[in-house]
Parts: C-alpha cells; structure tokens; sequence
C-alpha cells in the first residue's frame, strides 16, 4: 500500500535521498518547509517557533523528521554548538507536540521516525555498543540525549516512535566521504587520528533504505543504530578507499591539525565508537552493503 509521509529537512543529504526513493516507489512525499509552500506537495512551518501550518499532518501515515543545521559545517564555536543542539531540540519538540496535538483531534497516531546519531555513545575506544548502552559524557553525547527527548510528548502519547542514530554516511555527492575520495584520489587520503578508531558507517543506500523499513513497521519503536554491521578501524577504511582508487593511503592526519582546522569538532571526527545494529537486524532488515568491500566499491563508482 502506498503511504503519504511528510519529510522535514528533505533538501538535506539523506532528506533528499529518502524523498526520491519514497516518490520512486508510489508514496506521496509531503514536504515540511520553513518558507512558504510552492505547491500542494508543502507545508510550512517554524520550528524556532513551534508551528507547524494546520491540517499539515491530516492524512499523513508517518513524519520523518531529519531538520537541523549541519554538525560539521563549519568550525565549532559556542554559537555553532547552541545551534546545533537548538535546531534539532526545537525540530523534534515541534513535531511532537504537533503529533499530540493530531491524535486529540482525530484518533489517529502517525508514526513518528525521528532523526538522532551515534553521537550519543561517546568516545568508547573498544567497547561494543548498541542501543542499550548507557550515552556518553560529552558535549554530543548531551546533545543527542536531549534531541531525543524533545520526542517524549509523543512517546508519553502513545505514539510510535523510532529514533535513527545514524553513523558516518557514505554518499558519492555530500557529506564527508565526499571529501575523503576526493583526497583518495590524490592520494592524500590517510587515516585521521590514529588510525585505530572505529568507524560507524553505512552507505547513504542502505541509510534510506533502513528509514523506509522503519516507517513500513510502525511497531517497531525505540532506539535503532544505522550503521552497517561490517564494522572497520578508520585506518581500515582509508586503506579500502584507497585500494579502490588504486591510491596511497599512508600519510595520517593528527589530531592537532584536524583541530586547527576544524576546532573542537575534530574531537568526535578521531573518536572511537564501535557500534552494532543490534535493533535493526533484530527487526529482520537486510543491508545491501554490509561490508566495508561492498559499501567502498559502491562509493567511489563514478
């Protein structure tokens, strides 16, 4: 059955993806937008705010909520770090409370899948993690417990929710992978930090497909790692790139350039999380890259 699903930061690397995907296979992709709609396929809203535009979830199975600003977009300062946790608290309480809202006036749950991150772990050197570790103790970690629970109203409603605490996505165009080929090309795509810190991957294909699963199984509720089963050393990774693309990988980037460069935020790009989608596969969902060969031969195909 077809499935009317309304996306919030759809213009955004995996929002764009997931919408595409939704369109291809008949669902009909209602746009969550901060300016105003250009068609009956948006609605707006202000999360800074706490609107949403009325009768925006009337007949809508399920919200996808990805909005926030960009972690990595720019060197962290204080005001970059209150506007990475405010975007995505304001976000997801504003979806929730127009989610409560909904049901008092119609009966109707919709199935809520609300964006979150690995970011919760920490920095946990070779523990496994899944999602029932404790979070960490930094600033990401608070950040990311906060998100979720900006969620609460809807849980404490009833409502099915399922949080997606995603890894380091691997997409041909945007985000940071798009960054490491490019250096892999040139040869200067060495491990960052020491080498040793796990990873927690997945191909931005498996990502939407992970996000699709989870709308289609309003049942299935709680936290759930996306992140590819093959965990890797980011050393591991560096050299498969570069095995791919027939490049060195050799040359390290230490962590006191990377924080020249990209101040406190380099902190969490060397940090160690070795997590395992325990929830996910619990569920029965398959990944069409669950190893690092596949997901990297996949990444740099022109």
């Amino acid at each position: 059955m077809t499935k009317r699903v309304a996306v919030t930061g759809s213009s955004g690397l995996i929002g764009g993806a997931l919408r595409r995907h939704l369109t291809e296979r008949g669902d009909e992709v209602v746009r969550v937008v901060r300016r105003p709609p250009s068609g009956p396929g948006e609605v707006q809203w202000d999360p800074s705010h706490g609107t949403l535009e009325e009768g925006a979830l009337d007949g809508v199975d399920a919200v996808v909520n990805l909005a926030g600003v960009g972690i990595g977009d720019r060197r962290w300062n204080d005001e970059h770090k209150r506007e990475v946790e405010r975007s995505r608290t304001d976000a997801t309480g504003t979806v929730a409370q127009a989610l409560v809202a909904h049901q008092k006036r119609t009966g109707a749950a919709v199935r809520l899948v609300n964006a979150s991150a690995v970011g919760y772990y920490g920095d946990r050197g070779e523990e496994r993690l899944t999602e029932t570790s404790p979070p960490g103790r930094d600033f990401l970690s608070g950040v990311v417990v906060r998100w979720e629970a900006a969620a609460h109203p809807a849980v404490e409603a009833g409502i099915p929710v399922a949080f997606t605490r995603t890894g380091l996505v691997m997409a041909r165009r945007g985000g940071a992978f798009e960054q490491v080929v490019r250096l892999g090309r040139l040869g200067l795509g060495g491990p960052m930090g020491t080498g040793r810190e796990w990873w927690p991957w997945i191909t931005l294909v498996d990502e939407v497909r992970a996000i699709t699963h989870l709308i289609d199984h309003p049942e299935l509720v709680g936290a759930f790692d996306l992140t590819a089963p093959g965990a890797a050393r980011q050393s591991e990774i560096a050299a498969a790139i570069g095995k791919a693309l027939s490049r060195p990988a050799l040359v390290p980037a230490p962590r006191f350039a990377l924080r020249a460069v990209l101040g406190e935020f380099a902190d969490y790009v060397v940090a160690s999380q070795r997590v395992e989608p325990a929830a996910l596969l619990a569920s029965g969902f398959t990944f069409e890259h669950p190893d690092l060969d596949s997901a990297v031969s996949w990444l740099v195909q022109r």
